[in-house]
C-alpha cells in the first residue's frame, strides 16, 4: 500500500510529488502517469515562457502563484543547470483602445509588485524595429524554459528522494472506503491510504470516478502555432504579445523566443473535439456529446459563438491567422510561418457557461483534486505544488496516515 499517490506526471504533478517526498521523505509514493513519457500533454505543449504575472487580479491565487513561481522557476533552473533566458515582453498596443487596455494592465502588473515600463511608439520602435504600435508596455522579468526539462530534473530529484514513477498506468477507476482508496490500472491494481490528483484534461473523469459530484466540466481548447522559418530574417530581442481581450483568458497570438533559438507564432484558441484532439480532423464523439448535454458547455457557446467562429476561420485560412500577427509584425509574410505543433488547453466551465479563471480545488475524504490549473501553471508549478502539498497533508493529517 502507497502512502500517497499522484495522478499525472506533468510539471504540476512532478513538483507536487518531490515536494511532499521532501517533506515526508519515509512515505511511500507513487505518481501515475498514463502516457509512455512525462510532460506529454500541457506541459511539453506550451509556448515555454516563464510569465512574470501582469495580468491578472490582484491577491488571486493566479497573481501569488505566478510572481512567486517565475521566482521560484529561475532559482530551480540556475540551481539545476537548466537553460533560461530573460529576455522580457512587450505588450503592444495597435488602436488607442488597446492603449486604454494597456493601462489597465499597467495598473494590476503594479498591484502584483511587478516592475513595467510604459513605452511610447518611438521607444517601442527603438527597442524593436520590427514591431508596429502605438505603444506598448516592457516587462523586463519574463522569461523562456524549457518546461520539459524542468519535469524531467523533478522526476530525477523526486526518485533520488525514495519516490516511483509508474508510466503507461491508464486510472480506469477509483473505489475509495473508510480506510483506502483503491485504484484500479489498465493491467493491475493497488491501494493508496491518499489521492492526489493533477490530471488536466481528465480533471474532471477523475473526480466523477471518485465520486465527487463536479461544479464543472473540461472544455478542450486546441492552441496552434506557426514557427517561423530558417530563411526568415527577422531577429526579436523580446516576447511580443499583443494587448489580450480582457472578456477571456486568453492571451492571444504572439511571437515567442525559443529557448533553443526558434520563434514560434501563437497560440489561438480553437475549440478541440476532443480533450487530447491536437489534429483538426480529430473528434470524439463520446466526449462531445458528454458536453453538448451539459448546460455550461451550451451557455458558453451561446456567450461566446462569435469568438469562436473568429478563432475557427483563422485556423482554417492561414492568412487570416497572418493578419493577426501582421497588425503588429508586419515583416511576417506567409512564407515565414511553418506548422508546429499544437497543444490543448483544459479549461474548467461552470453551468453558469463561465470560464473558471482560477485555481480550482475539489476533495474527498481521502483525495485532493486540481481542477483547474490555467495559464500559468508551468510557471507556478513550484508554488502550486507547495500549496498542494500543504493542503493534502492536512488532509491526511486529519486521517492520521500511519494506521
Amino acid at each position: 500500500m502507497y502512502d500517497y499517490t499522484i495522478i499525472g506526471g506533468g510539471i504540476v504533478g512532478l513538483s507536487s510529488a518531490w515536494q511532499l517526498q521532501q517533506l515526508e521523505p519515509n512515505a511511500k509514493i507513487l505518481v501515475l502517469e498514463k502516457e509512455t513519457v512525462l510532460a506529454s500533454h500541457q506541459t511539453g505543449r506550451n509556448s515555454g515562457v516563464i510569465h512574470a504575472g501582469v495580468y491578472y487580479a490582484p491577491k488571486s491565487l493566479k497573481a501569488q502563484f505566478c510572481t512567486s513561481g517565475a521566482k521560484a522557476t529561475f532559482e530551480f533552473c540556475q540551481q539545476h543547470g537548466i537553460k533560461t533566458e530573460q529576455c522580457g515582453k512587450l505588450i503592444v498596443a495597435c488602436d488607442r483602445d488597446q492603449l486604454h487596455a494597456l493601462a489597465d494592465i499597467e495598473t494590476r502588473s503594479r498591484a502584483n509588485g511587478i516592475v513595467s515600463e510604459r513605452l511610447t511608439q518611438a521607444q517601442l520602435v527603438k527597442r524593436e524595429p520590427l514591431v508596429k504600435g502605438l505603444g506598448a508596455l516592457y516587462v523586463p522579468s519574463t522569461g523562456i524554459v524549457d518546461y520539459t526539462a524542468i519535469t524531467e530534473k523533478l522526476a530525477q530529484l523526486f526518485i533520488q528522494a525514495g519516490g516511483e514513477i509508474r508510466k503507461s498506468a491508464t486510472v480506469i477507476d477509483l473505489v475509495e472506503s473508510s480506510d483506502s482508496i483503491q485504484i484500479k490500472l489498465n493491467g493491475s491494481d493497488l491501494t493508496s491510504k491518499f489521492l492526489i490528483v493533477c490530471a488536466g484534461l481528465q480533471a474532471d473523469q477523475i473526480c466523477a470516478m471518485i465520486g465527487i459530484e463536479c461544479d464543472f466540466k473540461i472544455v478542450p481548447f486546441r492552441g496552434e502555432y506557426y514557427r517561423l522559418s530558417e530563411s526568415c530574417n527577422i531577429n526579436l530581442k523580446h516576447l511580443i504579445y499583443p494587448v489580450p481581450d480582457p472578456r477571456l483568458p486568453f492571451l492571444g497570438v504572439h511571437l515567442t523566443k525559443m529557448i533553443d533559438g526558434s520563434i514560434t507564432v501563437g497560440p489561438n484558441a480553437v475549440p478541440a473535439f476532443k480533450r487530447e484532439g491536437y489534429s483538426k480532423i480529430e473528434v470524439n464523439f463520446g466526449e462531445m456529446w458528454q458536453l453538448l448535454k451539459y448546460q455550461g458547455y451550451r451557455r458558453l457557446i451561446g456567450k461566446y459563438w462569435r469568438f469562436g467562429l473568429g478563432e475557427l476561420f483563422n485556423s482554417l485560412f492561414k492568412r487570416a491567422y497572418l493578419k493577426r500577427i501582421q497588425r503588429y509584425c508586419p515583416s511576417v509574410q506567409l512564407d515565414h510561418l511553418e506548422l508546429h505543433r499544437p497543444g490543448v488547453r483544459a479549461q474548467a466551465v461552470n453551468a453558469a457557461g463561465e470560464l473558471i479563471d482560477d485555481f480550482h480545488f475539489l476533495s474527498s475524504a481521502r483525495s485532493l483534486h486540481v481542477c483547474n490549473a490555467p495559464s500559468p501553471a508551468a510557471t507556478s508549478a513550484l508554488p502550486i505544488g507547495a500549496y498542494v502539498v500543504k493542503k493534502a497533508r492536512a488532509q491526511a493529517a486529519q486521517l492520521d496516515l500511519r494506521q
